[in-house]
């Protein structure tokens, strides 16, 4: 029998509000970075790009065949115009978005180095920011099956974090909610991360988090630690870099190596995690699968430079699933 109970199917739309199998909310940056590995100040020119980690989820779920809908506000400017335009050119819904004419849409820059590469947010007082709790009556979120947040938005602004509570609130909740801890040092205060983050991830139907992240945040130091910490989230699902991806669901603890990966520039990797997950979840698949699709989105997302990596056809990735666990250690994606 499948451990995780997979979403309730959507009630039937009325009018015109379309039908998600997911809803991300959260902020999506315009995205400027370097056309080559070297450092930001030794370049001339820029590309811009668009990301941020709800969207991103989003995209990836679009591409691997499913209905997706982005939540969120931009400025009236050319880099919301942008974001909406790209969303939408990848297949996301962004209909609901709320454009606002007196705030700005956020920027952040990569810097590319020899270990890392490093980003500068100028996002404060962006629009997103604005988000607030009545956000949370919109009809698109009503209709889908499930709703992916993560820790960022609840850093960007008090308001963004009421609706996070707002939406992870309730005895009955419905749809159900994904949540990625995706925690980022810069955009929060002292101790409020570790408290407001694990106080969010345990209202959550499914809960993502790095072991290593997990780490910092609350003193954990395995992911079994991890999982008891998160009690009584049904599913945890702890990540662990290279050596592969535990989750916890119903009592079944479920353990998939990571497939060996050129690293290009790890962001976005996690993200794509989810969508793989996610995506999973949506088809009904068990859980060894639902890990396994995981790895093959980040894998994607890994070999690449760009926030959102075109994903892997789908008839590569049903016959990933179905290898023997032999197999899938030796299938490493090129």
């Amino acid at each position: 029998m499948d451990p995780v109970p997979s979403p309730s199917p959507p009630p039937a739309a009325t009018g015109p509000v379309p039908v998600a199998d997911v809803v991300c909310v959260g902020e999506t940056m315009a995205v400027l970075s370097p056309p080559d590995a070297r450092p930001l100040g030794e370049q001339n020119t820029l590309r811009m790009a668009v990301g941020g980690a709800e969207s991103n989820v989003a995209c990836g779920l679009a591409g691997l065949g499913h209905r997706a809908a982005w939540l969120s506000r931009v400025g009236d400017d050319p880099f919301g115009r942008r974001i909406m335009a790209e969303l939408a050119a990848r297949g996301v819904d962004v209909s609901a978005v709320e454009t606002d004419p007196e705030h700005p849409t956020g920027v952040y820059f990569k810097d590319p180095g020899p270990d890392r590469t490093r980003t500068y947010y100028y996002r404060g007082g962006s629009a997103a920011t604005r988000m607030g709790p009545e956000l949370a009556r919109d009809p698109v979120l009503r209709q889908a099956r499930m709703v992916h947040l993560s820790g960022v938005a609840a850093a960007l602004s008090d308001s963004c974090a009421r609706l996070l509570r707002t939406l992870l609130s309730g005895p009955a909740r419905e749809p159900a909610v994904s949540f990625d801890v995706n925690h980022r040092p810069a955009l929060w205060r002292g101790a409020d991360a570790a408290r407001s983050l694990l106080v969010l991830a345990r209202c959550a139907d499914i809960v993502f988090v790095g072991r290593d992240e997990a780490e910092t945040l609350w003193g954990t130091a395995s992911c079994d630690a991890v999982a008891d910490l998160l009690s009584p989230a049904p599913v945890v699902v702890v990540k662990d870099a290279e050596h592969g991806a535990t989750s916890y669901a119903n009592g079944v603890r479920t353990f998939v190596p990571s497939l060996p990966t050129k690293v290009v520039e790890p962001v976005g990797a996690g993200d794509a995690f989810a969508a793989g997950y996610l995506a999973a979840v949506l088809e009904n698949r068990d859980e060894r699968s639902r890990l396994r699709l995981g790895h093959l989105a980040a894998a994607a997302a890994l070999r690449t430079r760009d926030d959102v990596p075109v994903m892997p056809p789908r008839a590569e990735t049903d016959r990933r699933l179905a290898l023997d666990d032999d197999a899938w250690a030796a299938a490493a994606p090129r």
